[in-house]
């Protein structure tokens, strides 16, 4: 090949380090080669934003975008650190043969901590947090980050640290593991760890057939399989999984764990094939995870790392959890807790000839106090159709029913039997109902069924939109909340009314039904 092969690199010492080592072989076979320390990518212009080129990862996002703009031919990474999926128009060249695998602890004094209840561990990876805290729960994990001489440095200075996790391969590339410092043969490392990787462009086949004269076959086929499993667990999500294949007696040993991010949970598994029957075992091994929980530790995971945007005012069932759509990050609680009352035997002992019941918790106080026998009643009038369902399953048949209370009052002026109702509510509860009946000479007997409490919690900085259910929802939120810029989702009009107070934004939900609010979300995050 007559023209120099420009290596790209990033400046740090063990990148600079990694890409001599190709830069050395690569003229071994008696190519010319030039190495190019690549700083920045502010002033790097492309065609195409980066997100449509697949452009990810944090450590070689600088390289891929020198590579797409031709100012480099060939890149050199840690494979650890290269994203599962390539961006387009790059691809894998060849694997340097492998160096040590493992992590390392690296500690000032001694071990003796190792045994101790306390103890205060550095390391930026949340794979190594997690195993470690999967085998020391009591010890604490504190971040470090910055490059393998800055990391060594804090840990000298700070003297509240026991020691710190390395990868083996890092620190003794670069000649500066201390004598202090033990390999972690009990912890799994990263897929691929330990390798290094060239990457190229894809049209490029004459550069791509040089480095093909430097790939180690070994090495590829091991760390293939670790990055495979680690693409079908990952889907897109940082997660503390780690990975190991090896090749002995000519059969694929294959480690691999993922585990929940504080340690507390560990889902581990092996397999050996035979060497040329092994293209299954990245995916047999991530389905075996996944069959045994691995699904929801991902999704847990996933929602861990963003931030939530919508709050619930009412807990939520786990089959409505599943009705969001991907955008909706949400969390729910109780704003309004309800405690039922015992209704004394004296308002029943006459035939009650006109009852309204504008919840479903006025509902269950009746059944919990007394039998449907005792529950006879001429004329039922209640608010929404599921509330009229249940009358109708626990008490019987429901006289007329309106979509809230205003509306039924009104319509109980026209045609009520008679000149009074036994109303069954809240020690909490809107006006509307019993002043339109008083104003019309309509004489009401208030009977409080339960007790309302508004146990509202703060939300987070990130809700762009609280899903209301009720009049008291709304209250309970503005207790412990602001009404900033957020969107109120109503499940009705009693709620929007309520919420129009405060809110400049209201959406009112199609039907009264949690389903129905979840759908006006939806809405909303499609067209956002």
């Amino acid at each position: 090949m007559s023209k120099i092969i420009r290596i790209g690199t990033r400046d740090s010492e063990l990148a600079l380090w990694q890409a001599k080592i190709v830069q050395s072989q690569l003229e071994h076979l008696g190519h010319k080669t030039e190495l190019v320390p690549v700083k920045a990518t502010g002033d790097i212009v492309l065609d195409k934003p980066l997100y449509e080129l697949g452009i990810t990862g944090i450590f070689t996002r600088t390289l891929d975008i020198a590579m797409l703009n031709n100012d480099i031919d060939i890149a050199v990474h840690s494979l650890k650190d290269v994203p599962t999926v390539l961006p387009k128009g790059i691809v894998q060249a060849a694997v340097i043969k492998r160096g040590n695998v493992n992590d390392t602890l690296v500690f000032k004094h001694n071990e003796e901590f190792l045994s101790a209840k306390e103890a205060v561990i550095a390391t930026g990876s949340l794979r190594r947090k997690a195993q470690w805290l999967n085998r020391f729960p009591t010890h604490t994990i504190t971040d470090l980050r910055g490059n393998i001489n800055s990391r060594l440095q804090k840990l000298q200075d700070n003297e509240h640290w026991n020691g710190a996790i390395f990868a083996a391969a890092g620190i003794g590339r670069i000649g500066i593991r201390p004598e202090e410092a033990v390999n972690l043969d009990w912890m799994i490392p990263a897929p691929a760890q330990g390798a290094i990787m060239i990457t190229a462009l894809e049209d490029d086949e004459e550069t791509r057939a040089i480095c093909k004269e430097l790939n180690h076959e070994e090495t590829e086929i091991c760390t293939t399989i670790e990055r495979e499993f680690l693409n079908k667990l990952e889907g897109g999500c940082t997660a503390p999984i780690g990975a190991l294949a090896y090749i002995k007696n000519e059969e694929i040993n294959f480690k691999g764990v993922l585990l929940s991010t504080d340690g507390s949970k560990r889902i581990d598994v092996t397999r050996v094939k035979k060497l040329g029957e092994h293209d299954d075992i990245a995916a047999f091994c991530a389905d075996f995870v996944i069959e045994r929980g691995g699904k929801r530790l991902m999704d847990n995971i996933k929602h861990s790392q963003r931030k939530i945007n919508v709050y619930s005012t009412k807990s939520f069932t786990e089959s409505q959890r599943l009705l969001f759509q991907e955008k909706v990050i949400a969390d729910s609680s109780d704003f309004v807790k309800i405690s039922l009352n015992r209704i004394h035997p004296r308002f029943l002992k006459d035939e009650i000839k006109n009852v309204v019941i504008t919840s479903k918790n006025a509902v269950e106080s009746l059944v919990t106090n007394y039998s449907a026998v005792e529950l006879q009643f001429k004329n039922i009038y209640c608010v929404g159709r599921r509330t009229k369902r249940l009358v109708e399953q626990k008490i019987g048949k429901v006289t007329h029913t309106e979509k809230n209370a205003k509306t039924l009052a009104n319509y109980l002026v026209e045609y009520l039997e008679g000149t009074e109702v036994t109303y069954f509510c809240s020690d909490l509860r809107l006006d509307d109902l019993p002043n339109i009946l008083k104003e019309n000479h309509i004489k009401v007997n208030e009977i409080e069924a339960y007790r309302t409490k508004l146990d509202g919690v703060e939300v987070g900085d990130t809700i762009e939109g609280v899903m209301f259910y009720s009049p008291s929802t709304v209250q309970s939120y503005l207790k412990k909340n602001n009404t900033k810029k957020v969107i109120a989702f109503c499940i009705g009009e009693t709620t929007a009314t309520e919420a129009r107070k405060y809110f400049k934004d209201v959406r009112v939900a199609k039907v009264p039904a949690v389903e129905s609010v979840i759908e006006l979300v939806n809405e909303h995050y499609v067209s956002y």
